[in-house]
């Protein structure tokens, strides 16, 4: 199959008959271990992986014919657990790891070593779990036989998310908990135990600082900071419930209005804010044949990647939602997704949107698409 070419909308809604036009413009290879998170910070794409490294490559430079042997000059950061999610803020990146710890990078954009992370701190921090570890009422029982503080993570961190100013880091966690993180101190500001019944693989945070929480357990959970007698606190205004299964991935619309939920059950659930509180499912986007791994949101797209292999992408018009293209490509499920508008690109007949995939099969795709106006 030819890298470019046209897919035709799955499905047909009255007069529409909706394609868009992409090509795959570059893949970089990876080493055997896979891409598990992507982010873009500035000119920047940052890449983590599960054999604990997050490389920085320079995003004007994928989308020409990729020189691999530059590869090495991208900085390789290792820490001791598989990276399961990237976040940035400000001059600083935040990685989530399997090993339960949160790490923190600064970024220094020096010309001459052309990009390099330095290490700031590991959460939590040495003061924070000192002060935790001498207060018995920070303390909090994981198991039968084993306790833990609050500011510590007692499994796998899976995703991360940054408030709009920047100064507050959420994570989620394997082992059902939700904690806010102070992103200049880096003190642990908050711990929801409990937040769900099984593991919490997602999260996202609103402009208003509301947080979505998506877990295994098949429902997401929405949070709000109101006061309370112990001071201010996150409280669970209400919990989502249509999946079948786990839910792995979330995004919120461009203007927030919209949440949207991908689950191992192979749908794509849209949620609308139906009064101040309440969110109601009003549209399910079905044609991947496997669980919705990952979910990225471009200007009024939405990019899905799944297990079956393929990125879809999404128009909404009209409260419906059109497949508008089916990149194929990977080898691998689809494990992360991020994206921007290519204005370079972008004409008066047409808008031009650069998604980057990453996946089990360790390769990393750079895809052009084009939309009609």
């Amino acid at each position: 199959m030819s890298h470019h070419q046209s897919s035709d909308s799955q499905w047909q809604s009255g007069n529409y008959h909706l394609s868009a036009t992409h090509q795959c413009i570059s893949t970089i290879k990876g080493d055997n271990s896979y891409i598990s998170s992507l982010v873009i910070g500035g000119k920047f794409l940052y890449t983590g992986s599960s054999n604990k490294v997050i490389r920085v490559l320079k995003c004007g430079n994928l989308q020409a014919e990729f020189d691999h042997e530059k590869l090495s000059d991208c900085m390789i950061i290792t820490g001791n657990g598989a990276v399961k999610s990237l976040v940035v803020s400000k001059d600083k990146i935040f990685s989530a790891h399997q090993d339960h710890k949160i790490r923190v990078w600064r970024v220094d954009e020096n010309e001459v070593q052309q990009h390099k992370l330095t290490h700031l701190a590991t959460l939590p921090t040495l003061s924070d779990r000192t002060l935790n570890v001498l207060l018995p009422r920070n303390h909090v029982k994981v198991s039968r036989h084993k306790r833990s503080t609050r500011v510590h993570h007692n499994d796998t961190v899976s995703a991360l998310a940054v408030s709009r100013d920047g100064l507050v880091i959420y994570s989620v966690s394997w082992d059902r908990t939700l904690k806010i993180w102070h992103a200049t101190d880096f003190k642990c500001l908050e711990s929801v135990c409990n937040a769900h019944d099984d593991a919490i693989n997602a999260v996202v945070v609103s402009c208003n600082g509301d947080v979505y929480t998506g877990s295994t357990d098949k429902t997401i959970n929405i949070w709000r900071k109101l006061k309370s007698p112990e001071g201010e606190k996150h409280l669970l205004m209400t919990t989502l419930k249509k999946h079948k299964s786990g839910i792995n991935a979330l995004a919120l619309s461009t203007n927030e209005n919209v949440l949207y939920s991908g689950g191992s059950d192979r749908s794509i659930m849209a949620w609308e804010k139906s009064d101040e509180d309440n969110m109601a499912a009003v549209s399910v986007l079905r044609g991947h044949v496997k669980s919705i791994l990952c979910l990225s949101v471009v200007l009024d797209l939405l990019c899905s990647g799944s297990a079956d292999e393929t990125i879809r992408i999404w128009k909404e018009t009209e409260k419906c939602y059109f497949c508008r293209a089916i990149l194929e490509g990977h080898s691998g499920p689809v494990k992360c997704l991020t994206s921007e508008t290519d204005h370079s690109r972008s004409s008066n007949a047409s808008t031009s949107y650069l998604i980057y995939s990453g996946g089990l099969d360790s390769d990393i795709k750079v895809w052009q698409v084009f939309i009609p106006l």
